[in-house]
């Protein structure tokens, strides 16, 4: 919110679209909430990497369709290089139901968010995938699996394989968290529901990441969907 206090170190935003409009605009807003300071922009793909790995952004606002370089193909090259690991993806879309949104996600990003939002939820979104958080709602995410079976059966039978082979090593209770992940609870939540401490939510989290070469929660999401440890017909 505007009338929120600004945290010490602001949140260093990089603006990938390829309208000039619309990253100017985007500029012009998110620079007048306290706390967030737009340090670059991107007019394709490409350039999107470039600046994300000469800025190290605290988070990327990533459009989907940009040519040299698409936004899935961008999103894939921050998250899997090493040295961007702080680095966070979120996606802009048009629709909550484009076909590339869940490619988006399965490539690393953090969540994703609709163009037409208001400022005031952009911001608010940049801070949560800011903090390692997924910005993924659980109904929304049922919606995006069963599209994508519908839609790719052979992808999604290969993406299902691939998750189920990840998930292999997983422990009972690290099988328990993930599928708690995917309903959107946060550590807290997790904590309760299973009679541990934050603390030990965390290191649970993170030998899961470890184990299944995720790099964020929403990773975990998405990964708890395709494995089938929750099913996209479960109400969350």
């Amino acid at each position: 919110m505007r009338g929120a206090k600004a945290d010490a170190r602001p949140v260093r935003v990089l603006v990938a679209d390829d309208q000039e409009l619309i990253r100017s605009g985007y500029q012009a807003i998110l620079n007048t909430f306290p706390g967030m300071d737009v340090v670059g922009a991107a007019r394709n793909g490409k350039q999107a990497v470039d600046e994300a790995i000469r800025l190290k952004p605290d988070v990327v606002l990533m459009d989907i369709r940009m040519p040299d370089l698409d936004g899935i193909q961008a999103t894939r090259r921050i998250t899997e290089n090493p040295l961007l690991a702080a680095v966070h993806v979120l996606v802009l879309t048009t629709f909550d139901l484009d076909e590339y949104v869940y490619d988006a996600l399965e490539a690393g990003a953090s969540g994703f968010l609709l163009k037409d939002a208001e400022p005031e939820d952009i911001a608010e979104a940049i801070r949560v995938v800011a903090r390692g958080d997924a910005l993924i709602q659980p109904s929304v995410m049922k919606r995006l699996v069963e599209a994508f079976a519908r839609t790719r059966p052979k992808a999604a039978e290969r993406a299902s394989a691939d998750a189920e082979a990840r998930t292999s090593g997983l422990t009972d209770r690290e099988r328990e968290i993930l599928a708690l992940v995917a309903t959107g609870a946060d550590n807290a939540a997790i904590a309760e529901a299973l009679f541990i401490s934050p603390a030990t939510v965390k290191t649970h989290l993170s030998r899961i990441m470890s184990k299944a070469g995720a790099h964020d929660r929403a990773q975990l999401v998405v990964l708890a969907y395709e494995s089938g440890l929750v099913a996209p017909g479960r109400n969350a």
